[in-house]
């Protein structure tokens, strides 16, 4: 059974590691993605101006593009995307003017967008419909002795009517990482801001962050940690650089995306490509687990 899936731009540039582990992931668990067609920037950051629309139309225009192919549901990796997909869709369909005006905007269309395609986070599809019993029972390789922490950041679990799992106690990647036979660790900061696009401009913000967010997971006694978001993954690793001339005591982590983790415990490997997209090297801490 073949899940549409909408990529967003990152996963085909500093994040491919994140979307060729989550294809490889999926045809094994017979659920393979395909990619819809002619799809385009999400927007990125869904607007919290109630009278801008203009900054809807990247969002709603995927999900016309959706109608247009007969699609009934979207499925989306990355968290920010989800997020932006999943606002942008009930900020334009609960509202009836809003609706028209979107349309009006978008005269050149075939069709008018009317708001039928269901979008669903990848951590979603995997717990509820190929559902956690499933991919435990094909686990070929165990994450054992893995200690990982798993890092939610704002995308997942806010606002609460968007949220894939409890809003203030989320629990669906740690029940992931264990049947996957690590030990899944919940860390104070797990749900902290990473500093987002602050990254741009103010680096020492998103510095201190991470700072904060990777010794919390180290006081934990994470070894590690996942995320599925690829602004927060670039955040917590990449600046790790700047982090640890900033503060000389720091001591760096590996950050994954939760597919790659999955792709290693359910036999499809570690590819050394995905090891070139991480600033903190995954690989010893995976040949020091025996797992690659």
């Amino acid at each position: 059974m073949n899940l549409p899936y909408y990529p967003g731009c990152t996963l085909k540039t500093n994040a491919k590691n994140f979307e060729d582990s989550a294809m490889r992931v999926m045809e094994v668990l017979d659920y393979p993605l395909k990619e819809m067609e002619n799809w385009v920037c999400c927007g990125t950051v869904f607007s919290m101006t109630s009278d801008d629309l203009m900054l809807q139309l990247g969002a709603i225009r995927n999900l016309l593009r959706a109608e247009e192919q007969n699609l009934k549901e979207l499925i989306v990796l990355c968290s920010m995307c989800y997020n932006t997909l999943k606002r942008a869709k009930q900020f334009i369909t609960e509202d009836e003017e809003n609706l028209n005006k979107v349309n009006d905007l978008m005269y050149k269309e075939n069709i008018r967008y009317k708001g039928t395609v269901d979008i669903h986070h990848l951590l979603s599809i995997l717990r509820d419909r190929v559902t956690f019993d499933a991919i435990k029972e094909k686990v070929k390789k165990p994450l054992s002795s893995l200690k990982i922490g798993g890092y939610y950041g704002c995308f997942l679990v806010r606002p609460k009517e968007f949220a894939i799992d409890d809003f203030e106690d989320p629990s669906i990647i740690e029940d992931l990482l264990t049947l996957l036979g690590a030990d899944g660790i919940e860390f104070p900061y797990r749900l902290e801001c990473c500093g987002a696009y602050q990254t741009v401009t103010k680096k020492d913000v998103t510095a201190m962050r991470t700072y904060e967010i990777i010794n919390s997971a180290r006081r934990a006694g994470c070894e590690a940690i996942v995320t599925s978001c690829p602004l927060c993954a670039f955040n917590l690793d990449q600046r790790q650089k700047e982090t640890a001339k900033e503060f000389v005591e720091f001591e760096h982590i590996p950050v994954f995306y939760f597919t790659e983790l999955m792709s290693i415990a359910l036999g499809c490997g570690w590819d050394e490509n995905w090891t070139k997209l991480h600033y903190v090297n995954p690989e010893p801490l995976l040949k020091e687990k025996g797992l690659i």
